[in-house]
């Protein structure tokens, strides 16, 4: 075997990326269709934002919606480390259905340019695009009709899990996002995000993958972004998982967070006994079915509150 064969990456069982260059992906290639008359209460569409990049979105709304009702917006970035992960793949399809059908919201599920064939910083410019895209449609004047009809821009919100989720963070943090918006966006929510680890370590070499230049960047490491206690939103959550390998970045997100002078409200949810995005890949368990719920909470309640902590029975801690 020669050495341009050598593996440098793998995360089984998901994909695997060779000293060459190449990268042999096993999770997300399936594509489960949209549909408009979806037998679970759910439409989705699909758009392209950009055609010569390749950004799109795959959009969902309740079928049952009215003609003038007005849900709360979410935009979603889906996982997968920057390398593998598709709004069109069934896991992703089918939990933001699951979310939709719960919380009865409007999803905006983006599909960026994925690493190593697009490197830094294409998975943030796409999902700016996208970002720049659904503020179109603020003024009902977009070219999507469910967005113009069925979005309320005074509820908008995004979430994403893992790489999703420091997407989130990052769009967050960008100066404009003021001026796509206006007032401030109603909430934001974390899933099981990757950061990076402050002890380096194998999770910090897919970042490379991402950025070949490293780690001393703002973009993985919230404890350097100087953006941080300004981000344009009123609350946050952040969701960990008690086995994930990422819990503690999770909560190292949420304390550095908090210690930032930032004025919005936080909330902490751990759930307990399960590894990283446990709830895309056994969607029907117990522990899933609250995580699903708790973000459909979320995303509805009065916004109005006091800074809180919110655990399982168990909690959290820092281990670190």
């Amino acid at each position: 075997m020669g050495s341009t064969s050598e593996i440098v990456h793998e995360f089984l069982p998901h994909f695997r990326a060779y000293k060459d260059g190449r990268i042999e992906r096993y999770f997300g290639l399936d594509k489960s269709p949209a549909s408009i008359t979806s037998p679970n209460g759910v439409s989705s569409k699909d758009v392209a934002i950009i055609s010569e990049t390749g950004v799109s979105a795959r959009i969902f709304i309740p079928s049952t919606i009215n003609q003038a009702q007005k849900l709360p917006l979410l935009v979603y970035f889906h996982g997968g480390v920057f390398v593998v992960g598709s709004p069109f793949c069934s896991t992703y399809h089918n939990f933001v259905t699951s979310l939709v059908a719960t919380a009865n919201v409007a999803v905006v599920s983006v599909d960026y340019r994925l690493a190593p064939e697009h490197s830094f910083p294409a998975p943030y410019e796409d999902s700016w695009a996208a970002l720049n895209w659904v503020a179109s449609h603020r003024n009902g004047q977009g070219r999507e009709a469910w967005l113009n009809d069925h979005a309320d821009f005074g509820r908008v919100f995004m979430a994403g899990d893992s790489a999703g989720g420091n997407i989130v963070h990052n769009m967050m943090s960008q100066a404009g996002l003021k001026d796509l918006f206006g007032e401030k966006l109603s909430g934001i929510c974390l899933i099981h995000p990757y950061f990076a680890r402050k002890d380096g370590g194998v999770l910090d070499e897919f970042w490379r993958l991402v950025c070949p230049s490293g780690l001393d960047y703002s973009w993985i490491n919230p404890a350097v972004d100087s953006r941080l206690s300004s981000l344009w939103c009123t609350r946050v959550l952040v969701c960990v998982a008690e086995e994930d390998h990422l819990r503690d970045r999770g909560v190292f997100y949420y304390e550095t967070l908090k210690n930032s002078g930032w004025a919005g409200e936080m909330e902490i949810f751990e759930t307990e006994g399960e590894k990283h995005v446990f709830h895309l890949f056994n969607p029907n368990c117990e522990r899933a079915l609250a995580l699903v719920q708790k973000l459909a909470s979320f995303l509805n309640e009065d916004h109005k509150g006091a800074l809180r902590d919110e655990k399982t029975s168990k909690g959290f801690e820092s281990k670190e």
